[in-house]
């Protein structure tokens, strides 16, 4: 089982046992994998080449998602990758602010105490007005700032149905 990608010219990779190092005008993203398969990533010219002599079901799985991580880096280091969210609310002016590598999210619901959310990595989160912008070269890390940002906003106590206040991600188009 074999399957393999292609580097751009203007990115460099290396590859050091399961540590994968990808460098390119945006940055730079390591990543270890963790397997159990007789699994090996290598660099052959301008390609990266994952193989395993098991041909099972799982095996195929691990290397189809080890290529996409890896293209997933080669895409952030080159492009990066941007999310935006808007601030909704209905009962009380949100403001949101951020503050080193946590965002803080003001009179939520009337709230005296800010709701917080990390910023994973070196992800930038920018706020505009009722639009917050989050960019970076690592998509694992951009989402999950995102995720984080969302669920800092996730109302328990009150009915859905008439308190939609949150900061939700606007959809691509």
């Amino acid at each position: 089982m074999e399957k393999f990608f292609i580097i751009p010219d203007n990115v460099n990779v290396s590859i050091e046992n399961k540590t994968v190092k990808v460098k390119g005008p945006k940055g730079e993203l390591s990543k270890t994998f963790k397997y159990f398969f007789d699994i090996k990533i290598e660099k052959k010219d301008n390609k990266i080449v994952v193989t395993s002599t098991l041909d099972r079901k799982k095996v195929r799985a691990m290397i189809g998602t080890i290529i996409a991580h890896i293209r997933n880096m080669v895409d952030g280091v080159t492009k990066g990758f941007t999310l935006k969210m808007k601030v909704i609310y209905s009962h009380f002016p949100v403001t949101v602010k951020v503050e080193g590598n946590k965002v803080l999210i003001n009179n939520f619901l009337g709230e005296t105490v800010p709701r917080v959310a990390n910023i994973v990595g070196d992800t930038k989160v920018q706020v505009s007005g009722q639009e917050i912008t989050i960019a970076g070269p690592s998509k694992d890390d951009v989402g999950q700032t995102c995720g984080n940002i969302e669920i800092a906003c996730r109302i328990s106590k009150y009915d859905r149905r008439i308190f939609q206040d949150g900061i939700y991600r606007l959809m691509e188009e």
